[in-house]
């Protein structure tokens, strides 16, 4: 195996554990957030379900895994880059790149 491919696999190893891990509610560190961005991933509002979002949930939030609804429209979660806006919800909503003001 190449050393980039070993890399690239690394990467992809330490932003999924990341990812999936709720830090107690707390933000996530500007390395988790550079290993998101160097991974072609976006912020997605709309998208997470309760307790699931990466951070910035808004008012009445602290941070990550505190949204209180699903889809909340003010809480973003990374996603795959130039998917967000595409991604289909229930009740023919779908995903954006700025905060929405539905389901608060």
């Amino acid at each position: 195996m190449s050393k980039a491919a070993i890399s690239t696999a690394l990467l992809a190893g330490v932003i999924t554990s990341a990812l999936s891990t709720l830090a107690a509610a707390g933000p996530l560190t500007k390395a988790e957030a550079d290993a998101a961005v160097a991974a072609h991933k976006e912020k997605c509002f709309g998208v997470a379900l309760k307790g699931q979002n990466d951070c910035a949930a808004g008012p009445g939030t602290t941070c990550q895994g505190t949204s209180t609804k699903d889809f909340q429209g003010n809480a973003w979660k990374f996603v795959q880059g130039g998917t967000c806006v595409s991604l289909q919800l229930p009740g023919d909503r779908k995903g954006s790149l700025k905060p929405l003001t539905r389901d608060m």
